[in-house]
């Protein structure tokens, strides 16, 4: 590959990096609205009415099709590095969040303390309960990946996107319900219907987004002339 070349797949990771921490940075801040999604009518799971999930979920499907991108075109190892960059920046986020609400507020502050903190301030729990789960999600949804990508050799797209994300998705719902549980942030009688409601809504956004992987992974072999499976090497 040309120097020209390796600037510009450079650049490209640089930019698909930094849309992925914005969008698990962001999603971290606003996870406490929740919202009613109704594409099948009033239906309840367990309890639970179906898609009755947070607003934190909806960057969500955007970090898995980053990460498989990146797999795709940049390997396992970049998209490694992109993810625990992620879950340091949205730690570092937390933290600042929550310094700036011990900061008393002046007369003239346009939000007072008491709106601030009922915004923004986080719960402890939570947000390490959604960390812990999205960090295991992400590495594994990667590792399957690159295990479908490699028994295929390079083949069926469309078969390691899906794969990948329906168990990482799972294990992801499964265990920040679990911790928030167990935390008592949330009663055991909706753990069965959020788990079940939380994980089919990513599946359906997940089902969406393989043609999108499709055109961008199209368009990446095209510029850069790779053949089926292979990958850019950044570091070489």
């Amino acid at each position: 590959m040309v120097q020209k070349d390796k600037l510009l797949a450079r650049r490209i990771y640089l930019y698909l990096g930094a849309l992925f921490i914005t969008s698990l940075v962001v999603s971290n801040l606003i996870f406490q609205k929740f919202f009613y999604w109704k594409p099948f009518g009033d239906l309840t799971v367990f309890g639970v009415s179906l898609f009755e999930i947070s607003v934190g979920v909806l960057p969500y499907p955007i970090t898995f099709l980053i990460t498989d991108l990146i797999s795709e075109i940049f390997g396992r190892k970049k998209a490694n590095q992109v993810v625990t960059a992620g879950i340091f920046a949205s730690f570092f986020s937390m933290g600042l969040v929550l310094l700036a609400d011990v900061a008393p507020a002046i007369e003239s502050s346009p939000l007072d303390d008491a709106i601030f903190s009922r915004v923004f301030a986080l719960s402890p729990i939570a947000v390490l309960a959604s960390m812990l789960a999205y960090l295991a999600a992400q590495y594994i949804d990667i590792a399957i990946y690159h295990f479908w990508k490699k028994l295929t050799r390079g083949k069926y797209l469309w078969l390691r996107n899906n794969f990948s994300t329906f168990l990482s998705q799972f294990v992801d719902t499964f265990t920040v319900v679990g911790l928030l549980c167990i935390f008592k942030v949330l009663p055991w009688d909706l753990f069965f219907g959020l788990v079940v409601s939380g994980f089919l809504f990513k599946i359906f956004i997940a089902l969406i987004d393989t043609p999108f992987l499709y055109f961008f992974v199209y368009i990446m072999r095209k510029r850069f002339n790779l053949a089926i499976g292979e990958e850019i090497d950044l570091d070489a």
